[in-house]
């Protein structure tokens, strides 16, 4: 599930079909070296940073609610649009990465 769509020297990573992800069941994805969480709100796809930067824990692991995803360890929670952490131990905000869909397959770009 790591195929490169590579253009213009652009990072773009195959991280799964649009079918893969739901409201409530976020994909984790390998892109390049980074643990890439994609999710969907509201029709919309999103992807994360997975790591929760308060405790090694994939964030796609935990729990969805109301546009916010928290972590599975300790309840840190964060904007899943923005990356913005919004409660617990988080510390700092995600890093949001770029995302695009072409036909049903999810693209991510790394750098």
């Amino acid at each position: 599930m790591n195929d490169n769509a590579n253009s213009a020297g652009d990072q773009w990573h195959f991280a799964g079909n649009t079918g893969d992800v739901s409201e409530d069941m976020p994909l984790t994805v390998k892109a390049g070296e980074k643990e890439v969480g994609v999710y969907m709100v509201n029709g919309q796809y999103y992807a994360l940073e997975d790591i929760c930067p308060h405790a090694y824990a994939l964030l796609s692991q935990g729990f969805v609610m109301d546009g916010e995803i928290e972590c599975p360890l300790h309840a840190a929670r964060f904007n899943i649009a923005t990356g913005k952490c919004t409660a617990g131990p988080g510390g700092r905000d995600l890093k949001v990465y770029p995302l695009r869909v072409e036909d049903d397959r999810i693209l991510v770009k790394v750098e």
